[in-house]
């Protein structure tokens, strides 16, 4: 499930934090600030979508996210690649690379990577 950018940057806080409050998490927004009811909606949504949980004191509720950060990012990324690259990262890849948006050390740092994780599961798979 896709995040709102709003959502997003809540759950943003939400990571960095580890839990908070509303008011905690306001403070961490930039200006202007949004209204407490309009972050306490959208905190109650990404309940309600299973990214947060929280604990109760009395009327107040400390949030923690239930969905970490990586977790996000890598289904985000899947659904990402699969839209926009017909679910082919070298198809991305290639994408970056032949607009010149990466430098010849960033390409250099992404072959590093892939020829360590080739490397790992060839290792993992002669086990």
């Amino acid at each position: 499930m896709e995040l709102t950018k709003a959502e997003e940057q809540i759950m943003q806080i939400l990571w960095k934090l580890g839990k908070g409050f509303v008011k905690e998490i306001i403070e961490y927004l930039p200006e202007p600030k949004p209204a407490y009811n309009t972050v306490s909606t959208i905190v109650r949504i990404l309940e309600k979508k299973g990214f947060v949980s929280h604990k109760a004191y009395g009327k107040t509720h400390e949030y923690y996210p239930l969905v970490t950060k990586r977790e996000y990012t890598k289904n985000y990324m899947q659904r990402f690649v699969k839209n926009y690259f017909g679910d082919s990262f070298k198809e991305m890849v290639s994408f970056f690379a032949r607009d010149r948006e990466m430098s010849v050390s960033e390409l250099e740092d992404i072959i590093k990577s892939i020829n360590k994780e080739i490397k790992k599961q060839k290792r993992e798979k002669n086990e």
